[in-house]
């Protein structure tokens, strides 16, 4: 028998950390189900998935869901929505305690109407016995019903079973979106609010040797005038005198400024000492490696967010207990660092998620809240609104690393890979909140009593960070991968789409056609050939079936066709890609083709839109964008200094799920990265016989290499 000390059993996804039904779950007298989750809605329509879910576990119809948007005071602590993970996590959090749900109200029907449970039926939440007589949970639920902790000993349904999930339910969210319904945290309007702006200093570390205040306290509209050490802002009744405000206080302060940033080239980074580990090491003394030695080099600069709506937050401070409503991607960690910062309990903080118009990964919306806060502090008892200005969005949110990447592959007599080396440098691909001591709130830095600066680090293996997908999913007989972490950024980094992945993946899927050539195997062969998982093999024969590809075609000078391949975090979902592209006046990619596999899809619509939108998005990245800086701070303030992909320059884009509903359901949003950027530049070798290997494929670039 366990004892006090044993160690729970280890519970399904999301469950293991919160394990009480009613945590999760509510059934309602009023015929209706309210669902908690800890995982939030930032467009790639998790909530429509996660109700499915819960529809289906309980056989009760999607029109009786409610979702309880997250909040820090009654949700499950689901940490951070990244990393594709929802659905593994808070889905089959909520699989799992559907389920038993079901249970539990099938055992009070039985009893109720003296039958076993083998002759119940449920449908739409009424519970009909085989002999007659019927009972509705909301006849027989109450407050106590999920007042337990969760077993997960009940079973889920078979997938054959299956009516609701795997289909395509309407998404809720959209609607109101499309319809321009007031939806989003920027869209918020309390009782009284009033508006905060920031006025930053020149460049990152600079210290604030004296302002004017009085001026700007005298200006029409203003409220409260903050300085807290290097920290400058300004409370106004309405957001054009904010502004005014802002501007006039950024005209007065004079800052002692510090020159600290490196060259514009990637290539910087193999300067710099690092902390070097091998992550993947194996080798097979009976493998020649006797033929063709290639070596190669890859890089890519740093990446912005570039969300379509500058970061914002509303907060308001009662009492020394604070109130904030925040896109945050994880709010419990939001928390947990805004409270320190802000000198109050934890307990005094309390964060209700808001959607914001769009950004997968950490951009400015944790700083814009605890400026929020501090300036919600600063005018006590009522609302704060901070909106983040263009420039300030581009200029101080993370970015994602720049990145190099070295590889060295030697082919054995049979004309396959014997060797393999893949060495990544880049800095850390994480400084959210909550990833360890110190802050990383970017505003705590600054104050007159500043918080320590967290480091910049990696999420472990087997995600990684810098290090994510580096790993080849390939079957080499001789490896060796190394990861060289550089530490202490010039420019703030963190988490974005696929972090490490993109470049990894870029140089893994280039070099492999690169050896395919020295092998004279056509690409796609050649993969075939380093792969014996059946699921990875599927994708990429179903991606080569849809596009026509013609084994040895050569491109005819303008128009060429490349593959990519990978398995996301080689954990998730299976992607392949084939593109085609067009050399203009730019390179153009007027098609992709894309098959994918992420075991059991939940909602096949939104897996199917996550797959195009990352298609697009990634585009964007191989094609056009990149951090532009001088040697103080970043120098893009608008849409015309970072230029990202245009609608007249959207690709026609075709998808082909192959859906495995005996499978579990695998992590999809951000796998199609890696394999866009390899692809489009295969094809680029394919229609000119031109290799770049440095991301973005600007027009200077190719024109450079084509010279």
């Amino acid at each position: 028998m366990a004892n006090a000390t044993t160690t729970p059993r280890r519970l399904p996804g999301s469950l293991d950390t919160n394990r009480s039904l009613a945590t999760w779950l509510s059934i309602n007298r009023d015929g209706t189900v309210d669902m908690r989750p800890g995982k939030i809605e930032i467009g790639q329509g998790i909530l429509s998935a996660l109700t499915q879910i819960v529809a289906e576990e309980l056989d009760v119809n999607l029109e009786r869901i409610r979702v309880v948007t997250a909040d820090t005071a009654q949700s499950p602590n689901e940490g951070t929505t990244s990393g594709s993970r929802s659905i593994e996590e808070s889905g089959m959090a909520f699989r799992y305690a559907a389920a038993e749900a079901r249970e539990l109200l099938l055992a009070r029907a039985g009893a109720k109407l003296g039958v076993s449970l083998e002759q119940l039926s449920v449908s739409d939440g009424t519970i009909t016995s085989r002999g007659g007589g019927s009972v509705t949970y909301w006849d027989i639920t109450d407050e106590s019903l999920l007042q337990r902790e969760a077993t997960a000993e009940t079973a889920p349904k078979s997938h054959t079973l299956h009516k609701i999930v795997g289909g395509s339910a309407p998404r809720a969210d959209i609607p109101r979106k499309v319809t321009g319904v007031p939806s989003y945290v920027q869209d918020m309007d309390l009782p009284g609010l009033l508006h905060g702006r920031v006025s930053r200093p020149p460049s990152a570390g600079a210290q604030l040797l004296n302002v004017d205040l009085d001026e700007v306290r005298a200006m029409p509209g203003v409220v409260a005038v903050l300085r807290d050490g290097s920290y400058l802002g300004v409370v106004a009744e309405r957001e054009e005198q904010a502004i005014r405000a802002q501007r006039r206080l950024a005209r007065s302060a004079k800052w002692r400024t510090v020159a600290q940033l490196p060259e514009f080239d990637p290539r910087y980074l193999l300067k710099l000492p690092a902390k070097t580990e091998v992550i993947s090491e194996k080798k097979d003394a009976n493998t020649t490696a006797s033929g063709a030695t290639l070596e190669a080099e890859y890089s890519r600069h740093f990446l912005a967010h570039a969300a379509l709506a500058p970061s914002c937050a509303v907060a308001v401070c009662n009492g020394g207990k604070f109130t904030v409503w925040s896109h945050s991607q994880g709010i419990y960690l939001l928390r947990d660092e805004m409270a320190p910062a802000l000198g109050v309990a934890l307990e005094d903080v309390v964060i209700h998620h808001m959607e914001s118009a769009g950004c997968y990964g950490h951009n400015g919306a944790d700083d814009v809240a605890l400026d929020a806060a501090l300036l919600a502090r600063a005018a006590p008892g009522r609302p704060v609104r901070v909106q983040w200005m263009r420039d300030e969005e581009f200029m101080w949110e993370p970015v994602s690393s720049a990145m190099v990447v070295k590889t060295r592959a030697t082919l054995g007599k049979d004309g396959n890979i014997a060797s393999w080396h893949f060495d990544v440098w880049s800095h850390g691909h994480s400084s959210r909140p909550g990833r360890g001591p110190g802050s990383n709130l970017m505003s705590s830095w600054y104050l007159e009593k500043p918080m320590q600066r967290a480091q910049t680090g990696n999420p472990p293996l087997p995600g990684g960070g810098s290090h994510r997908n580096a790993i080849p999913i390939y079957d080499y007989p001789n490896q060796r991968v190394t990861n060289h972490l550089i530490a202490n950024p010039p420019i703030r980094t963190s988490s974005l789409r696929g972090l490490g992945s993109q470049t990894n993946v870029f140089a893994i899927e280039s070099f492999m056609d690169e050896l395919a050539l020295a092998a004279n195997v056509d690409p796609i062969e050649f993969r075939l050939r380093h792969l014996k998982d059946a699921r990875a093999r599927a994708v990429i024969e179903k991606v080569a079936a849809m596009a026509g590809w013609k084994a040895n075609q050569k491109g005819d000078g303008v128009r060429g066709r490349g593959i990519g391949f990978a398995r996301y975090k080689n954990a998730a979902a299976y992607v392949a890609i084939i593109a085609e592209v067009e050399l203009a006046e730019d390179v153009r990619v007027p098609k992709l083709w894309c098959a994918f596999d992420v075991g059991q899809a939940i909602h096949t619509d939104g897996v199917i839109n996550q797959m195009e939108g990352g298609i697009i998005q990634a585009v964007s990245f191989t094609l056009k964008e990149a951090v532009k800086y001088d040697r103080e701070h970043i120098t893009q303030k608008s849409w015309d200094d970072y230029p990202i992909l245009s609608f007249t320059e959207v690709p026609e884009v075709e998808v082909a799920l192959i859906n495995r509903p005996e499978l579990p359901p695998v992590g999809a949003g951000e796998g199609t990265q890696g394999p866009v950027s390899a692809a489009i530049g295969n094809a680029l070798f394919n229609a000119a016989n031109v290799r770049l290997r440095d991301i973005p494929f600007t027009r200077d670039r190719l024109i450079a290499a084509i010279a």
